[in-house]
């Protein structure tokens, strides 16, 4: 549906309160845009430590800390914030009717910010042990930080033997955990494990250990036992893609929304920004592409788009 709306409640409905809804709440606000943003508690920088690789923050912030400081800039603009799960986006003339818990409202344009949901490794206090920087999810994020260490990588298949292929760029003690069947990992990438001197374990894990802060243990056996500085998940993510689905939208082979130029996903006035895009799972990424479609949502409201 294209045709501009002319009562709408609202000129932009903002699905996720992670660092791309909020940073397009920021931008929405100065455009002095009528819009609400829908958080349902689930942002996935939440669990972060600290970072060191955002600009601005030299000495790290934690990502509850940088949710609450995007939050409060973005609160000087009066956003509607508002607690609750958007359960459908449907295309309705003029715009869209977005449920949330139960009720209906229309809204001209939706951004979807909704992110990726982890697949967790097969250990006990997953969440707290990333929390802690125990268990890290992304290397190019803080990779640095585990420079020299001992490192294992829990995954399945070819993309757990990427990632532990990649870690090799800041230590050369690096082991792939193989969880998934064995046909899982091809030849190839048996075969480039090998070359690069990177240990495989392909035994089953029977328990985890925290020896202190800084060392895990991981036993596979009575006699097999293996310690690590640090422990990578190489499991994958699911894009929360479900209400786009709905709505209509197209996805890529990664079950990404795709976008064009201005983060308009295939159905016009729905716009997607953050790791439910790309693949590449950054805040700063994340953050841009905010900009880029709420700037995008105030132009379509004004019939430049």
């Amino acid at each position: 549906m294209t045709r501009k709306p002319t009562t709408p409640d609202l000129d932009a409905l903002i699905v996720g309160a992670g660092p791309a809804g909020l940073t397009a709440a920021i931008y929405l606000g100065r455009f002095k845009r009528r819009f609400a943003v829908i958080d349902a508690g689930e942002s996935r920088a939440a669990w972060i430590p600290i970072t060191h690789n955002h600009p601005g923050w030299p000495d790290g912030i934690k990502g509850t800390d940088l949710l609450a400081r995007i939050r409060a800039q973005a609160e000087r603009y009066g956003p509607d914030i508002r607690e609750g799960t958007v359960e459908a986006v449907k295309p309705v003339e003029g715009g869209f009717e977005v449920t949330v818990g139960g009720k209906a409202l229309t809204a001209a344009n939706v951004l979807l910010a909704c992110g990726v949901k982890d697949n967790e490794p097969p250990l006990p206090g997953v969440e707290q042990a990333v929390r802690k920087a125990l268990i890290r999810i992304c290397p190019i994020c803080d990779g640095y930080e585990v420079s020299g260490q001992a490192v294992g990588v829990i995954g399945d298949g070819d993309l757990g033997a990427r990632e532990a292929l990649f870690l090799l760029n800041w230590t050369d003690r690096v082991s792939l955990i193989h969880v998934g069947p064995a046909k899982a990992l091809s030849a190839t990438s048996r075969g480039k494990l090998a070359k690069a001197g990177v240990t495989l374990i392909e035994t089953p894990c029977q328990s985890v250990v925290l020896e202190n802060e800084s060392l895990t243990a991981l036993c596979f056996g009575p006699d097999h036992t293996a310690r690590f500085d640090a422990l990578y998940a190489a499991l994958g993510c699911v894009a929360r893609s479900d209400l786009a689905v709905q709505a209509g939208a197209r996805l890529d082979e990664q079950k990404r929304l795709i976008v064009d130029d201005h983060q308009q996903t295939s159905v016009p006035g729905l716009f997607a920004a953050g790791d439910l895009v790309r693949g590449l799972n950054q805040i700063s990424t994340a953050e841009g592409e905010a900009a880029i479609a709420a700037t995008a949502i105030h132009n379509r409201l004004r019939g430049e788009l």
